[in-house]
Parts: C-alpha cells; sequence; structure tokens
C-alpha cells in the first residue's frame, strides 16, 4: 500500500498537514507522535486513553552503532491525543518475532507480558502495552488500532459479520472480520493467522473491540484509517435514515423534568454520598441530547442491563451502568446493583483474581437528567462519562444495522450485543488490568475531596486555596472580587488542572448568593466536603463605632458564618459522609482593647459560634477554627492607608516611597516582636492550620480554635 492521496471524508476532518509532516520528516518518532495526536483529537475516532498506535522504524543502536528494526508503540496507560514521543514504548522487533516459537498457548499467553521489557531498545523504560504483539506480529510498517463507535456498532452487532462483508461490497473495500478475543498474544497470532490468510485485506474488524487499519507509509496509515472510519459512518447512518424507526424504541412515558438543574442540585449530593460507601467519588453530569435521548428510552432499561461491549468502554464504566428510573427508588435499586455485581465477581473469580472491587455503579442512568459519570476525580468522572456516550452511539449503531423483522434473540437485544459476563471478568479482574492499576501514583491527602473556600481571592483564603490545589482537592475559589477569586484560580491551576476546581463571586451577606455559589459546586463536582470560610472585615472607626459599622462587621463577620455554614450543612447532611468545616477567627477575639470593638466582639461571637455549629452538625460535620495573630501580608483588611497608619500610631519610622508590601512587612515585624516566636504570622501559616483542621488529620477534632499566633501571651487561652 503506497502514499495514499488526498483522503475525501464526509464525517471526518482530514487534519494532515503535508508541511507539518515534512518538518517532522527527520523524526520517525515525531511523525508517529504527530499521526497519534490528529487521531486522538476527535472523540469519535478514540476515547482518552483508547486506542493505540505504533510504527516500525530504523533506530540507530546505542551498543553497536549500527541500524537497528524497533517497534514504536503507545505505551502502557498512554492517550492518543496527548502522547508525546516520551509516550512509546521502544522494542526489538527481531526479539518480538523470536517470542513467538516460544509461546505456549492462550492458557500461558500472560507469562509472555513479563518477555516484552526484556526487548526493550534503546535503554527504553515505558511499559509496554499488552497490544504490543498485536502490532508487532503483523507485517505492516505503521498500524492504528482504533475504537470508533461507528467501528465498534458493527463489531457489537449480531449480524456484524455480514454486514462487514456488505460493507467490503458497497465500498470496494477488503476488511476482514476476526471473532472476539481478549486482547493479548492469542489475538496477535489470531490476527496473524487472518491477514496471511488474506493477504490483500485492507483492515480487520475484531468482534466486540474495534479496528486495525495500516499503511506503508504514516500518512497512508492517517488515510487509511479515517477513510475507514468515515465509510463506516457513512454506512451506519444510512442504515439508521432507511429504518426511520425511533432511536431506542422511542421516548418512554415517563413524565419529563421540569427543571432539570434544580432538580440536579438536589439529588447530585445524596446520589455521591451513597455511591461513597467505599470511597468518596466525584461526579460528572452529561445532560447532552444523546444522554437525554437514551436516558428517556424505551429500551434504555434493557440496554442498561446488557451494558457496554468495547472492552475499552467498561473498563471505565463497569459492566453496565445502573438505571434509576424514579429518585425514590435509590437505595432499592443501588443495593440490588451491588448484590448483582457481588454475584457477578463470585461467579466468575478465579483462586488468583484480584479481589473485589467498589460494587458501586460508575455510571448512573436517570430518565430527564441523563448520564452522571463518577470517579477519583472530575477527569476520570467526565471520562468514564464520555465512555458511555461513546457505548450509546454504539448501541445506537448496532441497532440500526438490525435486519428487517429481526427482534431480541440470543444475547442480543434488536441487534446490539454486549460482551458474555465470562469475558468481560477476565477483562476487568485481569491480573495485567489491575498491574497498570496499581502503576498509576499513590493519591494525594485530599484527593477526592471537594472544598469550597470563601474569601479565596487574597490573604489567607488564597493559600488555603493554592495549598489544598496542591494536595489533591477540587477547589471552589469563592470571593466577592470575582476577578481576584479568578487570579487564584488561576494560580492553583499549576499544581493541579483547570478541571479540579473554578472560581465563583460570591456574597456572603446574601443567602441567595450563598445558595447559588454550592449549586455551582454541586452541580459541577457532586457535592461538597470541605468548606472554608477567611472572609472578614476590619472597619475604619475615625470617630468611633457607629450603629451602621456595628451592624455590617457583625453581618460579615458573624451572621455570614451562620449563613454559610447553615446552606452547606444541608448539603454534607445528605451526602452522609464526613465533612468539614473551618471558620476564622481571631486573636482580638481574646484580648481586650480600645478602637477595634466591633471586630473584636465578632470575633468572640465567630469563637462561640464554632462551638454551637460543632454541636449542631456533629458528628458528621466538623466544624473547626483558628484564630491568627495580626496577618499583615497579602491582606486586603491591611490596604496602604491602614499600614501608613499603624507605622505612625506606633512611631515606627518608614519610607513614604516604598512599595506597599514593603511596609506591611515593616509593620509584622513590629508584632512579631510582641510574641514569643518573635516571626511575623503569614497566610501560608494560617493557611497550613487551616488545611490541617479540614483534613482526615484532625479527624477527632471538633469546635476548636487552633491560635496561630506566634505565641501572643495576651492571647493565651483562659
Amino acid at each position: 500500500m503506497g502514499d495514499a492521496p488526498a483522503t475525501d471524508t464526509n464525517r471526518l476532518q482530514n487534519l494532515w498537514d503535508d508541511r507539518e509532516a515534512a518538518r517532522l520528516a527527520d523524526s520517525p518518532l515525531e511523525l508517529l507522535r504527530y499521526r497519534s495526536n490528529l487521531l486522538g483529537a476527535d472523540l469519535r475516532i478514540t476515547n482518552f486513553g483508547g486506542g493505540n498506535t505504533s510504527s516500525k522504524i530504523d533506530l540507530t543502536d546505542p551498543v553497536t552503532g549500527r541500524p537497528s528494526r524497533v517497534l514504536a508503540v503507545k505505551g502502557s496507560g498512554g492517550d492518543l491525543r496527548s502522547i508525546t514521543v516520551a509516550g512509546f514504548a521502544l522494542l526489538h522487533q527481531e526479539m518480538l518475532e523470536q517470542l513467538v516459537p516460544r509461546y505456549r498457548g492462550e492458557v500461558h499467553e500472560d507469562e509472555m507480558v513479563d518477555l516484552y521489557p526484556l526487548c526493550a531498545a534503546n535503554g527504553n523504560r515505558v511499559a509496554a502495552s499488552i497490544d504490543t504483539p498485536l502490532h508487532a506480529l503483523l507485517p505492516f510498517a505503521h498500524i492504528d488500532h482504533l475504537h470508533p463507535d461507528w467501528a465498534i456498532a458493527i463489531a457489537a452487532s449480531a449480524n456484524g459479520e455480514r454486514k462487514l462483508q456488505e460493507f467490503n461490497a458497497r465500498y470496494d473495500r477488503r476488511l476482514v472480520w476476526v471473532p472476539w478475543q481478549r486482547p493479548g498474544f492469542e489475538l496477535a497470532m489470531m490476527l496473524r493467522k487472518a491477514i496471511a490468510a488474506n493477504p490483500e485485506c485492507d483492515g480487520v474488524v475484531l468482534a466486540s473491540h474495534g479496528l486495525f487499519t495500516w499503511g506503508d507509509t504514516q500518512k497512508a496509515c492517517y488515510a487509511n484509517s479515517i477513510r475507514t472510519i468515515d465509510q463506516m459512518g457513512e454506512f451506519v447512518e444510512d442504515h439508521a435514515r432507511r429504518r426511520r424507526q425511533p432511536l431506542f424504541g422511542g421516548p418512554s412515558s415517563r413524565d419529563a423534568v421540569r427543571d432539570p438543574e434544580s432538580t440536579a442540585a438536589q439529588i447530585l449530593p445524596q446520589l455521591r454520598g451513597r455511591l461513597s460507601s467505599a470511597r468518596r467519588v466525584v461526579a460528572h453530569w452529561d445532560r447532552s441530547p444523546d444522554a437525554l435521548t437514551f436516558a428517556g428510552s424505551n429500551w434504555a432499561a434493557d440496554l442498561c442491563r446488557m451494558g457496554t461491549s468495547c472492552p475499552d468502554h467498561f473498563l471505565r464504566t463497569r459492566i453496565c451502568p445502573l438505571l434509576l428510573p424514579s429518585w425514590s427508588e435509590l437505595d432499592v435499586r443501588l443495593e440490588q446493583y451491588r448484590r448483582e455485581y457481588t454475584d457477578y465477581y463470585r461467579a466468575h473469580a478465579q483462586a488468583d483474581s484480584p479481589g473485589l472491587r467498589d460494587a458501586n455503579p460508575s455510571v448512573v442512568v436517570i430518565p430527564g437528567l441523563g448520564i452522571v459519570g463518577f470517579g477519583k476525580d472530575k477527569r476520570e468522572a467526565r471520562i468514564t462519562t464520555e465512555f458511555f456516550v461513546n457505548a450509546i452511539h454504539v448501541m445506537a449503531g448496532a441497532t440500526a444495522l438490525a435486519d428487517d423483522g429481526q427482534d431480541n434473540h440470543g444475547n442480543a437485544f434488536h441487534n446490539y450485543t454486549a460482551l458474555p459476563r465470562r469475558e468481560a471478568f477476565r477483562i476487568e479482574y485481569w491480573a495485567l488490568e489491575e498491574a497498570k492499576l496499581r502503576r498509576q501514583p499513590a493519591e494525594k491527602e485530599l484527593s477526592r475531596r471537594i472544598a469550597l473556600v470563601t474569601g479565596g481571592g487574597s490573604g489567607i483564603g488564597r493559600e488555603v486555596a493554592l495549598q489544598m490545589a496542591s494536595l489533591g482537592a477540587h477547589v471552589i475559589v469563592a470571593d466577592q472580587n470575582a476577578a481576584g477569586a479568578a487570579d487564584s484560580w488561576a494560580e492553583a491551576q499549576a499544581t493541579s488542572s483547570a478541571e479540579m476546581g473554578m472560581a465563583t463571586a460570591i456574597d456572603l451577606t446574601s443567602r441567595s448568593s450563598i445558595d447559588a455559589a454550592i449549586r455551582t459546586s454541586v452541580l459541577q463536582f457532586g457535592g461538597i466536603d470541605i468548606v472554608v470560610n477567611t472572609a472578614a472585615i476590619f472597619p475604619e472607626m475615625a470617630g468611633g463605632a457607629s450603629e451602621d459599622i456595628w451592624s455590617k462587621t457583625l453581618q460579615i463577620n458573624v451572621t455570614a458564618n451562620h449563613l454559610l455554614a447553615d446552606a452547606v450543612g444541608g448539603v454534607m447532611k445528605q451526602q452522609g459522609i464526613p465533612a468539614s468545616i473551618v471558620l476564622t477567627g481571631s486573636a482580638n477575639a481574646v484580648v481586650p482593647k480600645q478602637g477595634s470593638e466591633p471586630y473584636d466582639v465578632s470575633k468572640a461571637a465567630v469563637n462561640h459560634l464554632i462551638r454551637e455549629l460543632a454541636i449542631g452538625l456533629g458528628p458528621l460535620v466538623r466544624v473547626n477554627g483558628i484564630a491568627p495573630a495580626t496577618v499583615v501580608s497579602g491582606s486586603t483588611m491591611f490596604p496602604r492607608d491602614r499600614v501608613v497608619a499603624s507605622l505612625r500610631k506606633y512611631s515606627i519610622e518608614f519610607d513614604e516611597s516604598a512599595t506597599t508590601e514593603t511596609l506591611r512587612a515593616q509593620l509584622a515585624e513590629f508584632y512579631a516582636r510582641r510574641t514569643i516566636t518573635r516571626r511575623p504570622i503569614l497566610p501560608s501559616d494560617c493557611a497550613q492550620a487551616i488545611v490541617w483542621l479540614a483534613s482526615d488529620k484532625s479527624a477527632k477534632t471538633t469546635g476548636h480554635i487552633i491560635p496561630v499566633d506566634g505565641g501572643l501571651p495576651d492571647a493565651f487561652l483562659r
């Protein structure tokens, strides 16, 4: 197969750029990376982490100095969309071929995986995928193994082999059908045999799995892949048009959900809490037209019961989703799901099988709302949901390919077939998949947690957001200053990712604004585990404290904390999993003095509010606080005018032209000299105490206020 001409496609965009390819021509690995990234850019071609690509290239052996034939193949766990050159495993092609006579048959195929690292070329240490032999043992220079929805629709059809023959005749193609076999060395041998028996073939469809295509050049391989997928799309869609039947049997007679957002905001915390019975999960809600159509259809229950077909799908989505036709049935349906999943495990587990994992579903289908996916973080939850939407496309395609008069038969439902449960178990609880899970990095201290940080736009709140993000939490930075909140979250992303949080405006004097911020958090992540409030005001009192100053200070510093705790407490109780609230007091709460009465009294009230809330929200929700001494650095309560006034008040000499931060540091040093440790209190010091109180490290502490004051004798607890 020579270099392909420009590929005409109707559904997929041909992204190949000859100029970019020419720029990379001297690096075959960069060209492979380029081809892989193009294929991964379209979810219709393959989803996150799905599929793999390879090239057989000549590289100079660092020992002999001579060219050596090397297989470059996507490493285990890699993603085509984002893979770099460093993500490919490099193995000596000749050594891989020498594994064939060593192969002892399917029963022993897993032992071959231990030999792949011994074939590594040029000191490469990337873990080789279990799909490596599927590329190594085929006689093609460049190979794509992909999971396009349209291809899997054919592969997951009861009449799929016959439909592939029809496809070949229509498009003058020569694709070969290979029956289902778990990925690995045995499948590689089956592919090798099928291609040897059909030397003119130009692709392979793996039953219930995916598509193999190839080419003599990088461009020809890419062109063959997108041309094949595009034709399959046309083929499937033409069948759907000719059938003229409503998708998935048409909409059910259930009542429509009038306000989906409000309904989701009410049920997501409870749903998340129930599904966190083994380990906390984070939610992603998909209300796309595809999700809503499927969830509200007549066939949804039967198709959910069958589950997904492609291994790449159900490794994320589990063997099948939970259909929740009525919210009142949650506990009953969930208990039934857990019981059936446990029975599935026990029915197929062997002595050497990995232990039973979480029996909760990772996908919940809700008529009128769509699909909710769950994972250890937002990214995984989103990807899980995307995979199920891909499965929906497969189901739609397979049912469209049904022959006239074809109904349910055997293991098929309107022509759609899922993997037999035994084969699904062999994938889901495969020792090699378990090994892949174990290679994942350890989770961070606040992983799986969702934290709302109010006052996060500056000072202590900003530091809390930064520290929590670096410890793996999902962080919603809320502040009256929306721009400040956005800046804080932008900085936090350096140690996290864009999906792990967000910024939002909040007015703590308004219950509706508080409710809106909480609702935003719930809809985005499924709930809230941690709330931290650092927002407060220190009023200017030239001429004494007026009634308005007293009212405003108490409203923001005290009542706002009550409103926030009351609002979020409802969400936390719905979740039913341990949660934490941390409020910010002050050393001023126990140090009487003149000139700051509204502030000092408000902070004394916060101290007692913490104790009251701890009793009222316990034992599920812990409520604690910190009591900092004066924090000058980065604090919005210390604008330049107040800093200058304080320096003059204490007769501290200063340079009028100095920056505000320089003057703040000078004032902070003065305050530090009044403490035992004689070190300024920084926002980061307070944030560390807050993070400790919010984490499981303080799981048996509630109703307490921790001083962060450098050892201020006047503030010693009385």
